[in-house]
């Protein structure tokens, strides 16, 4: 059974940071691209950030970029999020997902599997 698995999401204020964890199981995990969706209250899904297992290249979408660090951890299935100065806008359930190029998640939301979600909120 595949299975993503977020943790590490809470509240912190504004200019904070959180790290946000994603355990994977049931799929090889070096085989796809595995990455961090976002969705805020009455807003669409979004592509934040993605690291492609086959060379370790990564994605960030713009708002994010220079605030957020995306890793993998292959030995452990695992996939990190370091969220440092946040911002209220940050506000939003966030995904790990995985799929098989991250140019068509990001772009394309072509996802393969995805997970439950954890809550960021940052308050002002």
């Amino acid at each position: 059974e595949v299975q993503l698995v977020e943790s590490g999401g809470g509240l912190v204020q504004a200019g904070g940071s959180l790290r946000l964890s994603c355990a994977a199981s049931g799929f090889t995990f070096d085989d796809y691209a595995i990455g961090w969706f976002r969705q805020a209250p009455g807003k669409e899904r979004e592509g934040v950030s993605c690291i492609s297992s086959s060379d370790g290249s990564t994605y960030y979408a713009d708002s994010v970029k220079g605030r957020f660090t995306i890793s993998a951890d292959n030995a452990k299935n695992s996939l990190y999020l370091q969220m440092n100065s946040l911002k209220t806008e940050d506000t939003a359930v966030y995904y790990c997902a995985a799929g098989s190029f991250c140019t068509d998640m990001m772009t394309r939301r072509i996802v393969h599997y995805w997970g439950q979600g954890t809550q960021v909120t940052v308050s002002s």
